[in-house]
């Protein structure tokens, strides 16, 4: 009974207060986007009459910041990045979300003791728990295959071409790691020059077989294709092409670097009311469970954990998949969103600098 009430008290909640006709929803397109109709979009739609408009970029953080800026803004709801939640929070620039506000665990458990620690802010409500990961193309490795964030640089080892993100984020840290820095201890030697140097140094060992890539579907889209031996990418495209495309990807965990992904209200956002009756809809318990049907993505409320099951094909247990399954963390990075916050701009203006020597 208690169950009913909340439910259909949200539910009334939503009609009620949901007057606007469209939410423009801004995310990281491919596979991902893909999870976040299915879960979110379509039965929001079916609920509310609200149509959902789908908008993709390559980091979502980076338009936000020039529409508030320019007085121009037509995304309502943005998924970004943890560190990018907390520096435009922190800038102004999106709307503050009160996650009282949030609905409860089905048993009546507050929003606020449901979802795991870390996973809400005053601008931002957390969907999933990601990471940044290395995979390669099992057919391709007929004898010794790579295991360790090591291998993934040891060009004489394995030789071949590698794929990673452009960017400083994961790439530094992944480094540190391959060059013998203990997880834990990551971020205090990247928070020094010598460390900087150090983690581009290990970068350098690799440069001349880099493939920059920049949208998180290219990864498989690079192994697929054979134009590297190994990639960086975002593990639930990994997954996405193994269990729905059935291709020969593995994942590699050592050395993954776990995240967070949280929606945002941008400032100014022309349909306010309704993204923020969209984001309660999309991050209840049942919503967040379903997400997972159609990626490998941890949701990140406690409630939804014990229903997860099985890939949409009917037949993958998910639970496996996920960056959070125990025997994937045994040398787990959690991204430091503080560190970022603070050091974004000066790591990335010496990895473009770093990028662009010879």
């Amino acid at each position: 009974m208690k169950k009913t009430l909340i439910i259909s008290t949200a539910l009334a909640g939503l009609a009620f207060s949901a007057s606007a006709q469209e939410v423009t929803v801004m995310s990281w397109g491919g596979a991902y986007t893909k999870s976040q109709v299915e879960a979110y979009h379509k039965p929001f739609t079916e609920m509310t009459g609200i149509k959902v408009v789908s908008v993709d970029a390559d980091n979502p953080a980076t338009p936000i910041k020039a529409q508030v800026e320019a007085g121009n803004v037509s995304i309502d709801v943005a998924d970004v990045e943890l560190s990018d939640a907390v520096r435009l929070c922190d800038e102004g620039l999106i709307e503050p979300i009160d996650a009282s506000t949030l609905p409860p665990a089905p048993d009546g458990t507050p929003a606020t003791e449901d979802f795991i620690e870390g996973a809400l802010y005053d601008c931002a409500v957390a969907s999933i728990f990601w990471s940044t990961i290395y995979a390669y193309d099992d057919s391709k490795f007929p004898g010794e295959k790579p295991t360790t964030i090591e291998d993934f640089f040891d060009t004489a080892k394995f030789p071949g071409k590698r794929g990673l993100r452009r960017g400083a984020k994961a790439n530094f840290e992944m480094a540190l790691m391959a060059d013998g820095v203990p997880a834990e201890e990551v971020y205090d030697v990247l928070a020094t020059p010598e460390g900087v140097d150090r983690a581009l140094a290990k970068l350098g060992t690799i440069k001349s077989d880099i493939i920059w890539w920049e949208a998180g579907a290219q990864p498989p889209q690079l192994l697929a294709d054979g134009e590297v031996l190994m990639t960086t990418a975002y593990n639930g495209r990994i997954f996405n092409a193994a269990a729905a495309e059935d291709k020969p990807f593995v994942v590699v965990w050592d050395g993954q670097i776990l995240d967070l992904d949280l929606f945002v209200i941008p400032k100014g956002a022309p349909n306010k009311e309704a993204a923020l009756e969209f984001i309660k809809f999309s991050t209840d318990t049942q919503r967040l469970a379903d997400q997972a049907k159609w990626i490998s993505y941890g949701p990140a409320r406690k409630s939804s954990g014990p229903l997860v099951g099985l890939f949409n094909d009917g037949k993958t247990e998910m639970a496996p998949h996920m960056p959070t399954a125990p025997a994937n963390m045994e040398n787990a990075l959690l991204n430091d969103f503080e560190f970022w916050a603070d050091y974004d701009v000066e790591l990335s203006e010496k990895f473009n600098a770093w990028v662009a020597a010879n």
